[in-house]
């Protein structure tokens, strides 16, 4: 992915008051990449966790292509990013209002090296990394995949990103190839404590296969959950507005005004 630099002079709305919800201790978020609800529902696990847990059938990106979605999942609005380059923006994401909230938590980048946020080589993506953007570094919240394993056996963050590299996410490899690395790394996380004692799932897509509707399949994973089919009107402004008051933090831009997936939280 070209990497063009830029300044985004954008003003960021800071948090509206999150709507009270019995919090669990820990969120976490998976987000794949460019598939409509039906391939991503061909794979055998996620069609699995779909019949077993809670799906939002009615569930729809923001826009075309990556970048724009992951800016929204991250920090409420699009900034106005209308490709996939690379530029800086201020820093007004979840990660930053977690961290000024004393509320722990973790990026994990599938592929990150050394090389650092911007400079790792493929199949990392930056583009897919909305932590990158925010004040034109990462954080170092910001850590490779293989910490997750460690992490889950221990010392959990109460919020945890999970990107996979451009293969696993399904971007350049096919949905059985995705469908198995999620089969691995959800089982992870539904292995551990910190799910199992009262832990949330979301897992979504960033984008459809380019269609003009970009509905993505969005999936909440709960221990002891009730199998549940939503069809209540989300977009990924509906999941970064749940986190947020899951974790009780106020609402970023357009997340203020979004509906969260309560129905999927409380069945």
């Amino acid at each position: 992915m070209p990497l063009l630099a830029a300044v985004c002079l954008s003003a960021c709305v800071r948090g509206a008051a999150p709507t009270p919800t019995a919090a669990p201790a820990h969120v976490f978020v998976i987000v794949m990449e460019n598939r409509s609800p039906d391939e991503a529902l061909s794979g055998d696990f996620v069609a699995q966790l779909a019949a077993t847990y809670g799906e939002a059938s009615n569930y729809h990106a923001v826009g075309h292509p990556s970048v724009p979605n992951y800016l929204a999942l991250s920090s409420g609005q699009t900034w106005g990013v209308r490709n996939d380059s690379y530029r800086e923006l201020p820093r007004q994401d979840i990660g930053d209002q977690l961290t000024q909230a004393n509320v722990s938590w973790r990026a994990y980048m599938e592929g990150l090296t050394g090389d650092g946020c911007l400079q790792s080589p493929l199949p990392y993506d930056p583009g897919h990394n909305p932590f990158a953007f925010y004040g034109g570094q990462c954080p170092s919240n910001v850590v490779p995949l293989s910490d997750l394993a460690g992490d889950l056996g221990g010392d959990t963050p109460r919020f945890s990103w999970i990107t996979p590299d451009r293969c696993h996410d399904t971007h350049d490899c096919s949905v059985s190839v995705g469908d198995d690395w999620l089969r691995q790394v959800v089982g992870q996380i539904t292995g551990s404590q910190a799910w199992k004692a009262d832990g949330v799932l979301f897992i979504t897509w960033d984008e459809d296969d380019g269609s003009t509707d970009n509905r993505v399949l969005a999936l909440v994973v709960r221990p002891g959950m009730k199998h549940l089919v939503t069809s209540r009107a989300y977009t990924h402004y509906s999941l970064l507005a749940s986190v947020e008051d899951l974790l009780g933090v106020g609402r970023l831009a357009n997340a203020a005004q979004a509906t969260p997936m309560s129905d999927l939280l409380q069945a």
